[in-house]
């Protein structure tokens, strides 16, 4: 936790990605890290699996029919690091901002299976945050498999002690306390470009721009942080792409799409909120000091709890598929996934009497 609260331009980059093709996304993706530098922002925040797009056809079509798709999209996943995500480091240096971007990951050591990831990257081109979807929702998991605890930390930056959870994550208290617990400030909402979770006219159907706006104001005016929300937008070659029926395409076309936002310390919307297919970057002005004075009300993780009735445990343990013991001398096992490059600091972790943690 920093003790000066700075002041800032945060960018929402609500666009959509070149549908399943890596190359072209990360082109589009290093240019939108420079428009938003230009508009004086200090960090870019993308939607879900950005790099090369959410996997929307998961959800609409038979999972017998969605083979192609997916060998499609592991061959446009990323390992991390890798050259994909150097272009993307390279830009946020290049901009002088920071990038938090969604991911479909892939490591070597498993071919066939995939990740929700999310990455923060810093100004000087560092990965200093790399957080894997904990449960694939609903659908996902038919593309996605449970991610890592390692990546469930705050980041402590010069804008001020940043976390991120990625889409239905969101809906989840202990997670989204454990970051507070570590002293958030900013929280960065991954969301995708549509989830047509109920049939067409379905009674009570599933509205995620109103889901966005509960969950990002539930979470900003219990910790009295920023909550920056960031969707994709569906676009045709989305559409395209993902539906392998008419009825598929209705599905997609029909559904209530996403919102990105804003939410500022007091629950309130202070930008956007922004929805559709029409592409924008959403400027928000960030001013942490705004969240002390909240704070003298509730402080959750502070003066407004008990930590003597309450305990959580935080697990922050690697998915290790296999650990040796060479000599009688237990190795770590490679994970290309969560290489450090040189000199390069990968995790930023925080200390607290209110979270206790288990490495």
């Amino acid at each position: 936790m920093i003790d000066v609260f700075p002041k800032y331009k945060a960018a929402v980059i609500h666009a959509a990605p070149v549908f399943m093709d890596k190359d072209k996304s990360v082109e589009k993706a290093c240019g939108l890290i420079q428009e938003a530098a230009k508009k004086g922002a200090s960090i870019a925040v993308f939607g879900e699996g950005f790099i090369p797009g959410y996997p929307l056809w998961s959800m609409v079509n038979p999972p017998y029919a969605i083979h192609e798709l997916f060998l499609t999209l592991y061959r446009n996943a990323c390992s991390i690091p890798g050259p994909e995500i150097d272009c993307i480091r390279s830009a946020a240096k290049k901009a002088g901002v920071f990038v938090s971007l969604g991911v479909n990951e892939k490591k070597k050591t498993s071919p066939g299976t995939l990740w929700a990831a999310n990455l923060l990257i810093d100004p000087n081109g560092r990965i200093i945050a790399h957080h894997q979807k904990l449960v694939p929702t609903y659908a996902e998991k038919l593309v996605w498999s449970n991610g890592c605890s390692r990546g469930l930390s705050v980041s402590s930056t010069n804008l001020g002690s940043i976390g991120a959870l990625i889409c239905g994550e969101n809906t989840n208290p202990l997670a989204r306390f454990a970051l507070l617990a570590q002293g958030e400030q900013i929280h960065l909402s991954s969301y995708p470009p549509a989830w047509p979770f109920k049939d067409v006219g379905a009674k009570d159907e599933y509205d995620p721009c109103r889901a966005n706006e509960i969950r990002a104001a539930a979470h900003a005016f219990e910790g009295k942080v920023f909550n920056v929300v960031a969707c994709s937008v569906c676009d045709e070659l989305t559409i395209e792409k993902s539906a392998l029926s008419d009825k598929a395409r209705e599905l997609i076309e029909r559904t209530p799409k996403p919102a990105s936002m804003v939410i500022g310390p007091a629950g309130n919307i202070i930008s956007g909120p922004v929805t559709g297919d029409k592409e924008e970057i959403l400027i928000a002005d960030i001013d942490l000091e705004k969240s002390i004075i909240e704070k003298q009300a509730h402080d959750i993780t502070g003066g407004y709890n008990r930590f003597d009735v309450f305990t959580l445990h935080l697990c922050r343990n690697p998915l290790d598929s296999l650990k040796i013991t060479d000599g009688g001398t237990p190795e770590e096992p490679l994970d290309p996934s969560n290489e450090e490059p040189a000199g390069e600091n990968i995790h930023a972790s925080c200390e607290s009497d209110m979270l206790r943690e288990i490495r």
